[in-house]
């Protein structure tokens, strides 16, 4: 390799292979139980809660260290109220010509639609945008590498924490979705990539039984 600057990998603990097992099959009965949601609490969340989530996020593996990503967290109910009535508008696009019959085919079992109330309901819509330029200071203008891959690791992590921290997520990308930079005073050369809606779920919050069924070990991994 050549040469760079090094400080000592963080010391991870030395579990045993059993610790091991334990700890992995708690995390998986933990995400395990995170579901998309649609139906929300207005019930207040602590802001540091969200915060907290979003420098989790940040830890995320990414091209070069250039960390090319930004979360805007909307509140402002005028803020929620104009994003709703624009994302609703690329929707009813979508489902009144945009989309093909298969693919409306493959959301039938999820039971959506153009109406999205949630997006005025929950505390907190997390616009996540993907930066093509920037770098690791402020007014960096450098090019940034595997943007899609960083920010999309990124955004997982992101949803894990929030689901780790007792609240409900859902991911909603309307399309096209460059009326949100407008919204979130945002420069054109940043791409909005999802709106990350979260909070608490309605108390008769309910999910599609479709969204359980999840592919078994032997679909979804491979051993060569």
């Amino acid at each position: 390799m050549k040469e760079h600057d090094t400080i000592p990998y963080s010391q991870l603990p030395d579990y045993s292979d059993e610790e091991r097992i334990a700890r992995s099959q708690a995390f998986y009965e933990a995400i395990k139980t995170r579901r998309s949601c649609r139906y929300f609490s207005d019930e207040p969340i602590a802001r540091t809660v969200i915060e907290n989530a979003i420098l989790s996020a940040g830890t995320a593996p990414n091209g070069a260290n250039h960390q090319p990503w930004h979360f805007t967290v909307i509140e402002s109910a005028d803020k929620k109220k104009a994003l709703r009535e624009a994302a609703e508008a690329e929707e009813r696009e979508f489902y009144e010509g945009k989309a093909s019959d298969e693919w409306l085919d493959a959301l039938a079992p999820l039971g959506t639609d153009s109406d999205k109330p949630f997006l005025e309901i929950a505390p907190y819509l997390i616009v996540v945008f993907g930066q093509r330029k920037g770098g690791m200071n402020p007014g960096d203008m450098k090019q940034n590498y595997y943007v899609n891959e960083s920010v999309g690791i990124a955004s997982g992590m992101l949803i894990t924490a929030l689901h780790d921290a007792g609240l409900a997520t859902l991911t909603h990308t309307p399309n096209p979705m460059k009326f949100l930079n407008q919204i979130c005073d945002r420069p054109s050369n940043e791409k909005p990539m999802m709106i990350v809606v979260t909070g608490k779920p309605a108390k008769d919050a309910t999910i599609p039984v479709h969204a359980v069924q999840k592919k078994p070990l032997e679909q979804i991994s491979s051993w060569v």
